[in-house]
């Protein structure tokens, strides 16, 4: 049996902070990329947490990334604007765009704001769930390094590019979309390889373009194929999405875009991500919108399960119930292995203390 290490949410979110500004970023900005790598693990999406701290950390140490600026706005009507990110990290230049948007949709009933400048900014759907506190409807995209071949294609030319929406219902209840429109992110595929075993098919393709379930063909010249795979099974449906997140980013923001990203963990040149943030106030819609979402909810929520033991969700139901566990544990579990290589990180830069390991839950 494994074990995995509880740590609260507030140790690891002054931990990322001691780490983040022993390498020169200001607290503020600290402050922001703690919160929502945290609020990653806390929703159970570990690749976009802790474990992605030390690429900021590198990002700030090889000046790659700004760590003393702040985002600007560049031109604005009263429903949309254009922010220069002005490379400082992404956390940082997606909080300042969407409380902007959300200040729009206050004013005029929705608020469309597009980044450019931009860098990493972890799990989108803690943007787009920003907007739920105020009881309206949030979007969140961003475009990424090219590790995606398009439908037909042998070449990597679009990221993974997420989508997230987020719409509030009642009671605090809420409907959470936060998805890659790649099958299957590239960590799943690298998980496989470090273990020997073939990927599922329709996660990715070798060099040739052709499905593969030889994770090293897509690692090593291949690429992951969009969602639904094939063209047979629906990739191109997939496919167009991460072109549709693509246009709201890169293209109407003037970032960089498709293959003109740089590549996945190469710092050879700044990121220039274009995102996307968008609030909706459903209030100047028909009445009636959380009511309605209830009962949609509850529609999906109250069918038959083709498993007695897997009952229907909708979406954000598993991050829910992961916070859940969370909450009853008294913490974030994390691998072990995952905080032992941070703790070796941190003690690279003087930082002290370190991440507690003294207690353990069973997987």
């Amino acid at each position: 049996m494994s074990h995995r290490c509880l740590i609260t949410k507030a140790e690891v979110e002054g931990f990322i902070q001691r780490c983040m500004t022993a390498v020169g970023t200001k607290q503020d900005h600290a402050n922001s990329l703690a919160e929502v790598l945290v609020a990653g693990d806390n929703r159970g999406h570990y690749s976009h947490g802790l474990n992605r701290m030390d690429m900021y950390v590198k990002d700030i140490q090889s000046g790659i990334c700004d760590k003393t600026g702040d985002p600007v706005v560049e031109k604005e009507s009263p429903a949309t604007a254009l922010v220069d990110g002005k490379n400082v990290l992404g956390p940082v230049v997606g909080k300042f765009c969407m409380d902007l948007a959300i200040k729009k949709a206050k004013e005029v009933g929705i608020g469309w704001v597009v980044a450019r400048g931009s860098n990493h900014y972890g799990i989108a759907g803690f943007y787009a769930m920003k907007a739920l506190q105020e009881n309206m409807i949030g979007m969140s995209f961003t475009n990424t390094s090219p590790l995606v071949v398009p439908t037909r294609a042998k070449e990597c030319t679009l990221g993974t590019n997420p989508i997230s929406v987020a719409a509030p219902s009642k009671d605090g209840d809420s409907f959470v979309l936060d998805m890659a429109t790649s099958a299957v992110a590239l960590g799943k595929v690298e998980l496989y390889d470090r273990r020997g075993d073939p990927i599922p098919e329709g996660w990715g393709c070798d060099p040739a373009g052709k499905l593969s379930t030889d994770p090293k063909k897509v690692l090593q010249g291949g690429g992951l194929v969009p969602i639904g795979g094939s063209e047979a099974t629906g990739g191109y449906k997939g496919y167009g999405l991460g072109m549709m997140v693509e246009v709201f980013c890169g293209i109407l923001a003037g970032a960089e875009y498709s293959r003109n990203v740089r590549r996945w963990k190469v710092t050879d040149r700044v990121a220039n991500l274009g995102q996307c943030f968008v609030a909706i106030n459903p209030e100047n819609f028909a009445p009636g919108f959380q009511d309605r979402m209830a009962d949609l909810l509850s529609i999906q929520r109250g069918l038959d399960p083709a498993d007695d033991d897997a009952p229907v969700l909708t979406a954000g139901d598993p991050e829910r119930m992961h916070m859940d566990t969370c909450e009853k544990l008294g913490g974030i579990p994390y691998h072990l292995n995952v905080v032992k290589y941070m703790n070796e990180c941190a003690t690279k830069i003087g930082v002290s203390p370190l991440l507690p390991c003294d207690k353990l839950v069973s997987e």
